[in-house]
């Protein structure tokens, strides 16, 4: 690394970098780097999103140096406002994409309830349940009968649901 931009203060690395000088830019990131990722750490909470917003400020800084204003105050403020304003927007799109999905879920049924299966199941016991009904009105069947009379009318409804649905 070039020992002038050691020696260099803020503004005058923004101007190389402007002259698209690299070192100038890995100077930058020697000083404020940490800081800059600490912040972002903290307020994202993730560290590969943290790494990926420093970079990307970093990368701002390189692409458009001139946005730095040392009249304004200094690099090290600027990067961390930079860092900062990022982190709460990536924050803010976080939530609200977790909301809408919280939402999209809310309005989609569930996969696995058959709402059709279901009312023509509800149909079916209904059906069965006057059946017997009837059958034992008639007839004078005993619990056991009932029963076993029970298991033969469902074994025959699944045998044919699932021949109607294969």
């Amino acid at each position: 690394m070039d020992s002038d931009l050691r020696d260099a203060s803020d503004a005058a690395l923004v101007v190389a970098i402007a002259r698209f000088r690299e070192a100038a830019l890995a100077e930058v990131y020697r000083r404020h780097g940490d800081a800059a990722f600490a912040l972002a750490l903290r307020v994202l909470r993730d560290r590969a999103l943290a790494e990926e917003l420093v970079q990307e400020v970093f990368l701002k800084l390189w692409n458009d140096p001139e946005r730095f204003d040392p009249g304004r105050g200094t690099l090290r403020a600027f990067l961390m406002a930079t860092v900062h304003s990022r982190a709460i927007d990536v924050v803010r799109a976080e939530s609200a994409r977790r909301a809408r999905e919280d939402r999209h879920q809310r309005l989609q049924p569930e996969p696995q309830y058959d709402l059709e299966r279901e009312v023509v199941e509800l149909a079916v016991a209904e059906h069965v349940r006057d059946a017997l009904a009837r059958h034992v009105g008639e007839r004078g069947h005993c619990h056991a009968e009932l029963l076993h009379l029970i298991d033969v009318h469902v074994a025959q409804h699944r045998r044919g649901s699932l021949l109607a649905e294969g």
